[in-house]
C-alpha cells in the first residue's frame, strides 16, 4: 500500500509540472494542446490525488470523487462576487479555484479523469 501511495504522489507531481509547463510553453505547442492540456492534466492530478489520499477506496470511487470535485470547482466559478474575484486575482488561487466557468473545462476534466482512470486500471490494477 505504501509503494502505491508513493506512485500516486509522483503522478500528482508529474501532472502539476506538466500542467504548468503546458501553460508556460504553450506558444511552442500545437494550439489544441496549449488550450486544453492544462485542464486535462489538472483533472488527472485530482484523480491521482484522490488515489493518494484514499488508497483503500477503489478506482471507481476515486474517479467519481475526482469528477464530482472537478465539476463542483468549475460550477463554483459561476459565482463572481467581488471578494472571490479578488482572491482569484492571486495566481496561485487562480490555479486552485479557476477564473470563470467554461463548458469546455467540464469536457477536459472528464477526459483527464478518464485517461487517469484508464492508466490506473490498465497499468496498476492489471499488473498487481
Amino acid at each position: 500500500m505504501r509503494k502505491e501511495r508513493l506512485i500516486y504522489l509522483v503522478l500528482v507531481v508529474i501532472c502539476i509540472i506538466a500542467g504548468l509547463a503546458s501553460r508556460k510553453y504553450g506558444s511552442m505547442l500545437p494550439v489544441l494542446v496549449a488550450e486544453y492540456a492544462g485542464d486535462i492534466l489538472w483533472a488527472a492530478m485530482v484523480y491521482f490525488g484522490f488515489r493518494f489520499l484514499l488508497p483503500a477506496s477503489g478506482i471507481r470511487t476515486a474517479g467519481i470523487w475526482a469528477l464530482f470535485f472537478s465539476w463542483c470547482r468549475e460550477f463554483s466559478q459561476l459565482y463572481q462576487a467581488e471578494w472571490i474575484r479578488q482572491v482569484r486575482a492571486n495566481p496561485f488561487a487562480a490555479l486552485v479555484l479557476g477564473q470563470g466557468f467554461l463548458w469546455s473545462d467540464l469536457v477536459c476534466y472528464t477526459i483527464g479523469i478518464a485517461v487517469a482512470f484508464g492508466i490506473d486500471l490498465f497499468v496498476f490494477t492489471h499488473h498487481r
